[in-house]
């Protein structure tokens, strides 16, 4: 994660000093003092790349790997054994760099089979204030006399369920801004988490497991808001399953039968509105009453207050 998004969540939501930051960090005071005075920039670190040795051998060693692994424990290769076959191929580096990459690769096996049916799946429980969860949509609505397809964002929050659906003609950083803004407006507060997949106008690269390139205009607004973005591992969708199911449920409940409005604002404002009055209509999943009886508003780490006086500015200097 972005090292000014961890120095100003805990100056800001943990309400650390700063002797105990650098502390926790391992970094001086002064230094601390200049990040969290520099405003949504996320500091960068250049970093030399280094090919390793074994890097031109990495897909044999996979796939000695995959086939080892499909074989008794009797007739399988150990890893000494690989790295022998290897220096015969011509690697000249040490058993522990085949060592550590089968740790890592067994790893990542071993996440993928959770997250295809074979793992075993223990229900998320949040509490109030801790996450929302995002996602995109592609829905239909008649603007102006003309059919017109919509790129939909649903925001939601995960412990109360609340949730707010906006219509944007483009998923642009400057749409993704605009709902989160809107998003955290009418909940009256932001969570320390945000859950998302891998949308490209937050993750430039994903690498192994949970490693993510996290896009520097996405970690700007996040680092502003002082929440923690989190991803969800490729083709997991249950991870998010709550805004998922918002996704469907608002098929029926928004789009159907097709709104007709005038322009995209007005029905960004019917949508809100809509929405809010569904949050006392729809029982809550799992606790006693609607979701506006559990609605979390008040236990939102930021006050209203505070995110509307720094909101558009923000939103102004990420366009």
């Amino acid at each position: 994660m972005g090292l000014l998004n961890i120095i100003r969540r805990m100056a800001l939501r943990e309400k650390l000093p700063i002797r105990e930051i650098a502390r926790r960090t391992g970094m001086s005071r002064n230094t601390i003092k200049k990040y969290l005075n520099a405003g949504t920039i996320e500091p960068h670190f250049a970093t030399p790349e280094r090919q390793s040795k074994l890097d031109p051998f990495a897909d044999k060693l996979a796939g000695w790997l995959k086939t080892e692994g499909a074989k008794s424990r009797k007739q399988r290769r150990t890893l000494k054994q690989m790295h022998a076959d290897l220096v015969a191929l011509g690697f000249d580096g040490s058993y522990g760099r085949v060592a550590a990459f089968a740790r890592n690769w067994r790893a990542d096996r071993q996440r993928e089979q959770q997250t295809t049916g074979r793992g075993t799946f223990v229900p998320l429980v949040f509490r109030p204030g801790e996450a929302f969860q995002f996602d995109w949509s592609e829905d239909f609505a008649v603007l102006g006399g003309e059919r017109t397809k919509l790129q939909v964002a649903h925001i939601k929050l995960s412990h109360s369920r609340a949730f707010l659906v906006r219509a944007y003609l483009l998923q642009t950083h400057e749409m993704l801004f605009d709902a989160h803004w809107h998003g955290f407006r009418v909940f009256g507060g932001i969570p320390g988490r945000g859950i998302y997949d891998n949308m490209k106008t937050a993750v430039d690269r994903v690498g192994r497991g949970k490693e993510r390139q996290v896009n520097m205009r996405f970690l700007a607004m996040a680092n502003h808001y002082v929440f923690e973005p989190e991803f969800c591992n490729p083709a997991a969708g249950w991870e998010k399953g709550q805004v998922e199911k918002n996704v469907q449920d608002a098929r029926h409940r928004l789009w159907q039968p097709m709104p007709s409005f005038p322009d995209l604002v007005a029905l960004n404002d019917w949508l809100e509105q809509r929405c809010v009055a569904l949050w006392g209509e729809i029982p809550h999943a799992t606790l006693l009453g609607s979701v506006s009886d559990v609605t979390e508003t008040k236990v939102a780490v930021k006050s209203l207050n505070r995110m509307t006086e720094l909101g558009h500015a923000v939103y102004e200097r990420l366009i």
